[in-house]
C-alpha cells in the first residue's frame, strides 16, 4: 500500500517512543513468540545507559510521567545517582553531569524514596557544585524523616560550617541554609543544640531566621529547651533564646509566658552581676514588657520585685525614667491586690517627698496616678484622697479624682 505525500512527516511515531510501547507491554511478545516483556524499570534503565549525557534527564523525565511511575521511579532516579557517581571523576564539571545530579536528586525527594539517602549523601560528598548539594539537601529533608543518621549527618555538616563561619572561613551559604531547612524538616531532637548556635553565631538574616524556624519545627519540648537556655547559657544565647521564643507563632500566651517569666526570674538573679550586663539588663526589659502586653500576673512576685529594683535604680541613677514607667505598666497588668498595694505604698512615698520638699516627677506621678485607678483597687484610696491636699498641678488632682471615682469596694 502506498502512502500519501505528506503522511511520512506527522503521523510518523518516534522509534524511543515506540521502544517504550514495545517494552511496557502494549504490544506483548509472547503473542509474537518472542520473549516476555522485560520489567519496565529495567527497559527505562536501559534507555538511561543508552541515552547520551544530555538525553539522560529527558528519559528521567519521561519516566516519572509513565502511568506506571508510582511503582519505580525512586529506583530510577537512585540509578541515575549511581551514574552520576560512578562517573564523577571523569565528567564531574560537566554541566549536563550537574544538571542531571541535581535533577535526579530532586526527584528522590519528590518521590519520597528513603532508600536513596545513603546515596545522596555520596553524591554531596563528591559534588561540590552549589545547585547539586542544594537539592541534595532538600531530598534528604524529605526521605530523612526519623532517620537518625539522616539527622546525625546532617548535624554534623551544620556543626562543621558554623565553626568555620566562627573562624572567619569561607563557607556555602546556599547549602548552609539547605542544610538549616533540612534539619528542621527531619524534625529529631538531636538538632536543638546545633540549630540553636547556628542561631546566634551572627549568619546572615536568612539564614539566623531559617534557624529560629528549623527549631520550631523539631520534635520535642521546645519550650523547655529554651528556657534552659534561658537559665543556663551565656548572656549573649540567654537573650537570643527569649527571642526565640517570643517570636514563636506555634507559641499561644501560656508557652510565652512561662518564657518571659523565666527570663525575668533569671535576669533579676545576675542584676548585680558585671559579666553580661547589657544582654543581662536587656533581657529584663524585654521580658516586662512582654508579660505587660500578655497580662501574666503568674509572674506577679517578679514583676513587684522588678518594679522596687527599678525604683532604686532610678533613684541612683542608673536606668531611665522610661524603664520605671515599664515597671509601672507591667504592675498595671498584673490588676493583683498585692501590685496595687505595692503602687500604693509608692504613691504614698511621692506624697511624702511633695509634702516635704516639694519634689516629684510629673510623669511618673501621673502614671501612678492613672494606673491606679485603672486597678480599681480601695487600696489606694488615702493616698489617691491625698493628692488633693497636697500642691499638685490641677492636671494630676483631676486625675487623682477621676482614679478614686473608679475604685471598687
Amino acid at each position: 500500500m502506498m502512502m500519501k505525500k505528506g503522511e511520512g512527516g506527522r503521523g510518523r511515531i518516534p522509534a524511543f517512543v515506540l521502544g517504550l510501547l514495545c517494552v511496557c507491554g502494549t504490544v506483548p511478545a509472547q503473542e509474537n513468540g518472542g520473549d516476555p516483556p522485560e520489567p519496565i524499570l529495567v527497559s527505562y534503565e536501559r534507555h538511561f545507559t543508552r541515552a547520551s549525557l544530555d538525553a539522560k534527564a529527558e528519559v528521567l523525565r519521561d519516566a516519572a510521567t509513565d502511568e506506571q511511575a508510582r511503582a519505580f521511579i525512586g529506583q530510577l532516579y537512585e540509578f541515575a545517582l549511581a551514574f552520576v557517581l560512578e562517573n564523577a571523576g571523569i565528567l564531574g564539571q560537566d554541566p549536563d553531569m550537574i544538571s542531571l545530579a541535581a535533577f535526579a536528586a530532586r526527584g528522590c525527594g519528590e518521590a519520597g524514596y528513603t532508600p536513596a539517602a545513603a546515596v545522596l549523601w555520596r553524591v554531596f560528598g563528591v559534588y561540590r557544585d552549589p545547585l547539586v548539594r542544594t537539592e541534595v539537601l532538600k531530598a534528604l529533608g524529605i526521605v530523612g524523616k526519623g532517620d537518625p543518621s539522616v539527622a546525625e549527618r546532617l548535624n554534623e555538616f551544620l556543626s562543621g560550617e558554623t565553626g568555620r563561619y566562627r573562624s572567619r572561613l569561607a563557607v556555602d551559604y546556599l547549602a548552609l541554609e539547605a542544610a538549616v531547612a533540612a534539619i528542621g524538616a527531619v524534625g529529631d531532637v538531636s538538632s536543638y543544640s546545633v540549630l540553636f548556635s547556628a542561631l546566634v553565631s551572627g549568619y546572615p538574616d536568612g539564614i539566623a531566621r531559617a534557624a529560629e524556624k528549623a527549631l520550631a519545627e523539631l520534635g520535642g519540648d521546645y519550650r523547655r529547651f529554651l528556657a534552659g537556655i534561658i537559665r543556663e547559657g551565656p548572656p549573649a544565647e540567654k537573650l537570643a533564646a527569649f527571642n526565640a521564643g517570643i517570636g514563636n507563632e506555634r507559641f499561644g500566651t501560656a508557652e510565652k509566658g512561662e518564657i518571659a517569666e523565666t527570663a525575668l526570674d533569671v535576669s533579676l538573679g545576675l542584676a548585680g552581676d558585671s559579666g553580661g550586663r547589657g544582654e543581662i539588663f536587656s533581657l529584663r526589659c524585654a521580658a516586662v514588657n512582654t508579660l505587660a502586653s500578655l497580662q501574666w500576673n503568674r509572674a506577679n512576685a517578679l514583676v513587684i520585685r522588678h518594679f522596687y529594683v527599678t525604683q532604686t535604680d532610678y533613684q541612683r541613677g542608673a536606668v531611665s525614667k522610661e524603664r520605671v514607667l515599664e515597671a509601672i505598666a507591667c504592675m498595671g497588668a498584673m490588676g493583683t491586690s498585692e501590685a496595687a498595694q505595692a503602687l500604693a505604698l509608692q504613691m504614698g512615698y511621692i506624697n511624702s517627698q511633695m509634702e516635704r520638699n516639694g519634689e516629684y516627677d510629673g510623669e511618673i506621678t501621673m502614671a501612678m496616678v492613672k494606673t491606679l485607678g485603672e486597678m480599681g483597687d480601695k487600696a489606694a484610696f488615702d493616698n489617691l484622697l491625698h493628692i488633693s491636699y497636697l500642691s499638685y498641678p490641677e492636671q494630676i488632682k483631676a486625675a487623682a479624682r477621676e482614679a478614686l471615682n473608679r475604685l471598687k469596694w
